[in-house]
């Protein structure tokens, strides 16, 4: 048993029992994350988020999770949720400041604050259909990240390269990372 420390809001001996056991069961890092979607009417739609799979096991959330996306009225949308560009910038900055918590615990380092802002450009023409030159999605994402940390900027930038979303979207679209120590 590792003695228990908590730094970020992170139990860093559980975080390193965890690690230790994957390290050792390589099958107890397999996970399977899952979403249910239903289509309502236009771009309305909605997604329930209740089970996972990981530690070699099936899980629940504490309570089922409810996202809903729409579109803006630009895009002839009823604007009752966030649309789904909105929230892949939301999953984007949730992971990599996740990731930068967490390994900054791991290292021991301690965050007192840390704030974000992330924005995507898109050319509508794409997801349009109206030019087969100009990319469906984002074309460059800029993400600004504010620290408060005794981490230095060097050890901040290589944590959230741990993050898994960060990992996926990264070779598709150019992200700009700006980190600015307060």
């Amino acid at each position: 048993m590792v003695a228990t420390k908590t730094i970020n809001g992170i139990d860093t001996g559980a975080f390193e029992e965890t690690c230790t056991m994957i390290k050792s069961k390589s099958e107890m890092g397999k996970a399977r994350f899952r979403v249910n979607n239903k289509w309502n009417s236009g771009g309305n739609n909605n997604s329930a988020v209740q089970g996972y799979y990981a530690a070699g096991q099936e899980l629940k959330h504490a309570s089922s999770l409810h996202y809903t996306a729409d579109e803006p009225p630009l895009l002839l949308g009823t604007d009752k949720g966030a649309n789904p560009v909105e929230y892949l910038l939301t999953a984007l900055s949730s992971c990599m400041t996740s990731a930068m918590v967490y390994h900054a615990a791991a290292r021991g380092y301690k965050i007192e604050s840390m704030d974000s802002h992330f924005e995507g450009e898109l050319d509508m023409r794409g997801f349009l259909g109206l030019s087969k030159d100009v990319p469906m999605g984002y074309q460059k994402i800029v993400a600004e990240f504010k620290v408060k940390s005794d981490a230095p900027e060097k050890e901040l930038v290589d944590m959230y390269h741990y993050s898994p979303v960060y990992s996926m979207v990264s070779p598709a679209v150019p992200i700009e990372v700006k980190i600015t120590k307060i």
